[in-house]
C-alpha cells in the first residue's frame, strides 16, 4: 500500500507541474505582443517615432558627411558608403548591404583643364576663363575638389563665333532662326542657366546646329535680392559655377547599359554608342567670366526677355564688335568617360505581417563637391530617420510591411544608382512596392514646406502635416499644415497647401515614372512667388557647405526636423497602417482637373482641332468612369472587414496596384523608359512634371511642326491611349468577381 501512494503522489506532482507550465505557457502567450508589438498602438509608436528625431543629430550627421568632397566613383564617396552601413546596422536595422554595379561616369583630365578661351587671329589666347572656384575660407586645405565641369561633354577645341541664346529653349532658338534670322550651324552658343534642365539646353543647340555650348549662371537667375555673395549671404559668387551632367537619358539609367542592371554579365554598348551622350563639348562659367565673354558682343540688342542682370548689352552676335571682329571663342574641353564602380546602401526592416509588401524611403549621397544642400541635407535626415527607427525597433516595434531604406550612389550622373537597383529589382518591385518617398535635398530655401507626389498620396501628405508643429519662430503651438497653408494656398478651386506634380531630375523617377509605384517627395522651399531666383543660388557650387545651412538656411535645424518628421510618418503610416492611406477619390479629383487642363491647351488652336476633327470627349468619358468606381470603391471601404485578413488584402492590394495600372508597356513616343500616362517630363524639360505628358508633348510639337495634319494625327492618337489607359485604370477598383 505504501509503494502505491508513492506512485499516486508523483503522479500528483507531475499533474501539477504540468499544469503550471501549462498556465504559464498560455499566460505568456496571451501576454505576448502579437508579432513582436507591444501593448501600444500604431498611434502612440508614431508620435514617438517623430518625437525621437531630433534636430541636433540632423546637424550632427550633415557637419560628419560635408568635410570631404565625395563625387560618385571615389574613394571618399565610398568611405561614407561604408560608415552609413556601419552605422545604420547600430542603428538595429535588420540587414543592411552594399550594391555595386559598374557604370559609365565621367571626370575632368587633371593634366588638361577645361576652359575656354578667346583667341586672335593668330589663334593666340588673350583671355581664358577660370580653372577652378575660389575655395571657401576653411577649406582650402581640402584635396580632390573637382572643378567646375559639364560631365558627359564631348572632347574637342571647337573654334568659331559666338551666339547668346538666351536659356537655351526650344522656344528660345526657334526665335532666333525664325525671328531674328541667325543660324547657329557650326557656332559655338551661350546660354545662361534656368527656366529648363541643362541637358534640354545641350540637346537644343546640338539640334540647331552648334558646334559647342556655355553655360553660365546670371544674377537675374542665381541671386536674391538684398543678399550678399557667399559667405557674407548665400548667393553666388561671380566665380562660382554650376557643374552637372548633360545628358539627355529620358530614364534609360547607366547609358551602356539602358533598361538593364549594369552587372558584370549585362552586355554593353559601346561609349561612342552609349544613350544619352551629346556630341558637342559643353562648359559651364560663372558670370565673371560670362561679363568677358558678353562685353564685345556685335549683332542686334535682344527683346528684353532676353537680357539678365549683368552689366551688359546682351547682344546676340554672331561674333564680336568691329573692333574685335577678328576674335573668336575656342572651347578646350578634355573630359574623360569611363566605367567605374558604384554603392548603393540597402537598409530593410522586415515587415511583420506582410514582408513582402515594400516601403522605400531612398535619396542619394554622391555630391559635386560637399553637398552641404544637394544631397546631404536630405542624407542626414535619413540618416536621423533610420537612427529613429532603430530606436523604436528596440521598444518592440515592428512595422506591418518592410521597410527599406537606400543611399543612393551617382544620382548625380544621371540618377544612376537609384535606376540601377530599380532595374536589377523590377520584378521584385512591380509585385511587392506600396511606395516610394524620395529623400534628396531637405531644404532649398526659408519660407515654406513643398510636396510634390502622385495623387492618391494628398490626402496622406495633409494628415501627416497636421500633426507636426511648425519650425518657424512665432509659430509655437501653429502646425506644420496651417504655416504651409498660410504661405503657399492652393490656387484654383481647393482651399489647401498646393502640392504639384512629379517631374524628373531626381531617384524617384525610375520607381514611378517607369515602374508605376506611388512616389512623393517633400522639402523646405523659397517663396515661389517673390523669390523668382533658379532653384537656389549656390546649386551645384563648391559653397554649398554645412555653414551655409548652419549659418543661413536652417540655424536651429528645425526646418530640417519638420522635413524628417515628414518624411518619416510618410513611410510610417504607409508601412504600418492596416488599411493603406491611399486616396483613389483625389486620383479621380485630380484626372479631371488634368483632362479640363490639357483640353484648354489644345483649344488655343480651337480652329485646327475642328478642322482635322480632335475631341476629348473619349477622355473626358474614361475619367468619368475612373470617378465613378473611385466613388464606389471608397464606399466598399466604409464596409470592409477589416478582421477578415483576405478581403483587408484584396482591398490594399488594389490601392497598391492603381498606379500600375497608368503604365503604357509601350513607354512615351521616342522616350520607351518613361511608361507614365498621366505623370513624366515634357520631353523640352526634364524638371517640369506635366499631365498626360503624351497629348502635352504632341500639342507642343504642333508650333513646329512641317506637317500639320500629321501632327494632329499623334494629337488624336495620344488622346486615345490616354483615354484607354484611364478607362483600364477605373476596371481595376471593381470588386473581383
Amino acid at each position: 500500500m505504501r509503494k502505491e501512494s508513492r506512485w499516486i503522489r508523483w503522479i500528483k506532482w507531475i499533474v501539477i507541474v504540468t499544469v503550471l507550465f501549462l498556465l504559464g505557457f498560455c499566460i505568456g502567450w496571451f501576454a505576448k505582443p502579437s508579432n513582436t508589438q507591444n501593448h501600444k498602438d500604431s498611434s502612440h509608436y508614431l508620435k514617438d517615432f517623430l518625437g525621437e528625431m531630433k534636430a541636433d543629430k540632423i546637424r550632427e550627421h550633415l557637419r560628419k558627411f560635408t568635410q570631404l568632397p565625395h563625387l560618385a566613383g571615389t574613394e571618399q564617396n565610398l568611405k561614407y558608403a561604408e560608415q552609413i552601413m556601419k552605422e545604420w546596422q547600430m542603428f538595429g536595422l535588420d540587414s543592411v548591404e552594399m550594391v555595386p554595379y559598374d557604370v559609365l561616369l565621367s571626370y575632368p583630365n587633371e593634366s588638361q583643364p577645361n576652359y575656354i578661351s578667346i583667341v586672335d587671329h593668330l589663334g593666340n589666347e588673350i583671355f581664358n576663363t577660370s580653372l577652378a572656384e575660389p575655395v571657401p575660407q576653411g577649406y582650402e586645405d581640402i584635396s580632390n575638389i573637382v572643378p567646375p565641369y559639364s560631365a558627359f561633354s564631348a572632347k574637342g577645341q571647337p573654334e568659331g563665333d559666338l551666339v547668346y541664346v538666351n536659356y537655351g529653349r526650344t522656344e528660345d532658338f526657334s526665335q532666333l532662326q525664325r525671328v531674328m534670322g541667325i543660324n547657329v550651324t557650326g557656332k559655338i552658343v551661350i546660354v545662361r542657366y534656368g527656366k529648363i534642365f541643362r541637358g534640354n539646353k545641350v540637346k537644343n543647340a546640338v539640334l540647331a546646329g552648334a558646334k559647342g555650348i556655355i553655360m553660365f549662371s546670371d544674377p537675374a537667375d542665381y541671386w536674391a535680392d538684398g543678399i550678399q555673395p557667399y559667405p557674407d549671404g548665400w548667393n553666388l559668387p561671380g566665380r562660382g559655377a554650376q557643374r552637372g551632367n548633360v545628358l539627355n537619358l529620358n530614364g534609360a539609367g547607366d547609358p551602356l547599359t539602358p533598361g538593364y542592371p549594369a552587372k558584370e554579365y549585362t552586355y554593353r554598348f559601346s561609349p561612342e554608342d552609349g544613350v544619352g551622350l551629346p556630341n558637342i563639348p559643353v562648359h559651364p562659367i560663372g558670370f565673371h567670366d560670362a561679363i568677358l565673354l558678353l562685353n564685345n558682343m556685335g549683332g542686334e540688342i535682344p527683346p528684353n526677355n532676353w537680357k539678365g542682370a549683368l552689366n551688359v548689352s546682351y547682344r546676340i552676335g554672331p561674333g564680336f564688335t568691329d573692333d574685335f571682329k577678328s576674335q573668336k571663342v575656342r572651347m578646350n574641353i578634355h573630359t574623360n568617360n569611363q566605367v567605374t564602380r558604384i554603392y548603393n546602401v540597402i537598409g530593410k526592416i522586415r515587415g511583420a505581417q506582410e514582408p513582402d509588401r515594400y516601403v522605400i524611403l531612398g535619396g542619394h549621397r554622391d555630391a559635386w563637391v560637399f553637398g552641404g544642400i544637394d544631397p546631404m541635407s536630405g542624407a542626414a535626415v535619413v540618416h536621423e530617420t533610420v537612427r529613429s527607427a532603430g530606436r523604436l525597433l528596440s521598444t518592440g516595434w515592428r512595422p506591418r510591411r518592410t521597410i527599406i531604406f537606400a543611399s543612393w550612389d551617382a544620382e548625380e550622373f544621371g540618377l544612376l544608382g537609384s535606376t540601377e537597383w530599380a532595374e536589377d529589382n523590377a520584378r521584385l518591385l512591380q509585385e511587392r512596392a506600396v511606395a516610394y518617398i524620395n529623400a534628396d535635398s531637405a531644404i532649398e530655401g526659408m519660407y515654406t514646406l513643398r510636396v510634390d507626389c502622385t495623387p492618391s498620396l494628398h490626402t496622406l501628405a495633409y494628415d501627416i502635416t497636421k500633426q507636426i508643429p511648425s519650425p518657424e519662430e512665432g509659430e509655437e503651438g501653429v502646425s506644420l499644415y496651417e504655416s504651409w497653408h498660410k504661405r503657399d494656398n492652393w490656387t484654383n478651386d481647393r482651399d489647401a497647401p498646393r502640392i504639384s506634380k512629379l517631374g524628373s531630375g531626381s531617384d524617384f523617377e525610375a520607381y514611378f515614372i517607369r515602374l508605376g509605384i506611388a512616389s512623393g517627395r517633400a522639402r523646405y522651399t523659397k517663396n515661389a512667388k517673390t523669390e523668382r531666383y533658379s532653384s537656389y543660388p549656390v546649386y551645384h557650387s563648391v559653397y554649398e557647405t554645412f555653414e551655409i545651412v548652419e549659418k543661413f538656411y536652417d540655424p536651429s535645424f528645425k526646418r530640417l526636423q519638420a522635413v524628417a518628421q515628414v518624411r518619416g510618418a510618410l513611410i510610417f503610416l504607409l508601412a504600418d497602417s492596416q488599411l493603406l492611406p491611399l486616396d483613389v477619390n483625389e486620383y479621380a479629383d485630380s484626372l479631371r482637373k488634368y483632362a479640363q487642363s490639357i483640353a484648354q491647351l489644345a483649344q488655343k488652336n480651337l480652329r485646327a482641332m475642328v478642322m482635322y476633327k480632335v475631341s476629348f470627349d473619349s477622355l473626358f468619358s474614361a475619367v468619368e468612369n475612373f470617378t465613378v468606381a473611385a466613388r464606389d470603391f471608397h464606399e466598399r471601404l466604409q464596409t470592409l472587414n477589416k478582421a477578415d485578413p483576405l478581403q483587408l488584402r484584396i482591398m490594399n492590394d488594389q490601392l497598391m496596384y492603381l498606379e500600375r495600372a497608368f503604365i503604357d508597356p509601350l513607354g512615351l513616343p521616342g522616350r520607351p523608359f518613361y511608361r507614365h500616362v498621366i505623370f513624366a517630363p515634357s520631353s523640352h524639360n526634364k524638371y517640369a512634371g506635366e499631365s498626360f505628358p503624351g497629348i502635352y508633348d504632341a500639342l507642343f510639337d504642333i508650333e513646329n511642326s512641317a506637317d500639320p495634319a500629321k501632327a494632329w494625327e499623334e494629337v488624336k492618337r495620344q488622346i486615345s491611349i490616354a483615354a484607354f489607359t484611364v478607362h483600364a485604370a477605373a476596371m481595376t477598383l471593381t470588386p473581383p468577381a
